[in-house]
């Protein structure tokens, strides 16, 4: 699979931008230190030039709000093989690294490039609406190639690795176009990102999907609202809104309010919409909820939001919901931070083994 980047100019007649060389890593490099989102803007950057026990150096390290660390390199002048076995052998040594460590690297990126946070708590809050305390750091980790081009065989070596391995390595790709004097950067994904969400690895045991969802429904979240009129929703940001389009109709999906407990399990009877815009069939007619007599504030409807900072429902009818005062937690039940996902963890199995019995769900 070769992938081939371009740009055309609308006009009555489409013109092409013109190629250029494309600027060198370090200039890359450079500009992702400036903007996260080159890469995803689902990212917080915690390192540069990391350097690991081996005297080798990590060319980025990120995290994402799940507390997965990401290791970025980028192909340089190794060859396309060398990279892709280098990057796995960076892998191998952040898995084993403690929280301390993480910490302490992000302390030293952030005293040597003058970064806007001082503390690795303080960069997360900020990037996440999350505190990091909330979350496991490391759990897993995910590895990405940055390359202008790989060859076939590198390629075929990244695709088996993520279907068959269960290892999530993505490749992505840069080109560079000018125009007028002005100079513009194009990517692309090898592998779409959300189907290399899978962590490459995990401290927990795995096992196959048991084809059941896990729903995190924000704490600031009206539930009682959710419970009336059947909604999952999640937003602020894209990293917590899109993987609400994971789910389809008559998937089923259990709700956990997190520091609270689990509170509902329905079927998924809709896709995802703009919460301010899907509208509910009510006594009165079909109304959306900023047309409702809310009893719970809901301070993330907001109308004026772009698209990637908008609020996302996806309808439900709920087979059995209790409010938050009945909410079911016990210690060693499934937890995570992102707004849906598809757990492998073997404690995901006993958390709906345990609600299945609490909740008399067949």
């Amino acid at each position: 699979m070769s992938i081939e980047q371009g740009i055309w100019k609308i006009g009555e007649t489409p013109q092409r931008l013109k190629p250029k060389a494309l600027m060198d890593e370090a200039l890359l490099e450079e500009q992702v230190m400036q903007d996260m989102s080159i890469l995803n803007t689902d990212w917080l950057l915690i390192g540069r030039q990391v350097r690991t026990a081996y005297d080798k150096y990590i060319d980025l390290l990120a995290m994402d709000a799940n507390g997965t660390v990401i290791i970025i390199e980028l192909k340089k002048q190794k060859t396309p093989r060398d990279v892709v076995a280098q990057t796995i052998d960076y892998a191998s040594w952040v898995t084993d690294l403690s929280d301390s460590e993480i910490v302490d690297i992000y302390l030293n990126f952030a005293q040597r490039y003058n970064r806007d946070y001082a503390t690795l708590d303080e960069a997360f809050e900020a990037k996440f609406k999350i505190s990091l305390s909330d979350i496991t750091v490391n759990e897993s980790h995910q590895m990405v190639v940055v390359a202008t081009e790989l060859d076939p065989s590198t390629e075929r070596i990244i695709n088996y690795l993520n279907e068959f391995a269960q290892i999530s390595i993505n490749a992505l790709f840069f080109a560079a176009f000018e125009d007028g004097g002005d100079s513009y950067l194009s990517r692309a994904w090898m592998i779409k990102p959300d189907e290399t969400q899978t962590p490459a690895t995990s401290k927990s045991p795995k096992g196959p999907w048991n084809g059941e969802f896990y729903v995190s429904f924000g704490d600031n979240r009206p539930w009682e609202e959710a419970r009336k009129y059947g909604f999952i929703s999640g937003g602020g940001a894209n990293w917590f809104s899109k993987t609400l389009s994971m789910l389809s109709e008559g998937d089923r999906v259990w709700v956990n309010i997190p520091k609270t407990g689990f509170v509902g399990v329905g079927e998924v009877i809709g896709e995802r919409c703009r919460a301010d815009r899907y509208q509910f069939i009510t006594p009165d007619g079909a109304k959306t909820l900023l047309e409702t007599a809310m009893t719970e504030p809901y301070p993330h409807l907001d109308p004026t939001a772009d698209d990637e900072t908008a609020e996302y429902l996806v309808p439900i009818k709920w087979l059995h919901t209790v409010d938050r005062e009945h909410a079911f937690s016990e210690t060693g039940l499934f937890g995570n931070q992102n707004t849906v996902c598809k757990p492998t963890a073997q404690k995901w199995n006993h958390t709906v083994n345990r609600l299945k019995q609490i909740w008399k769900v067949e």
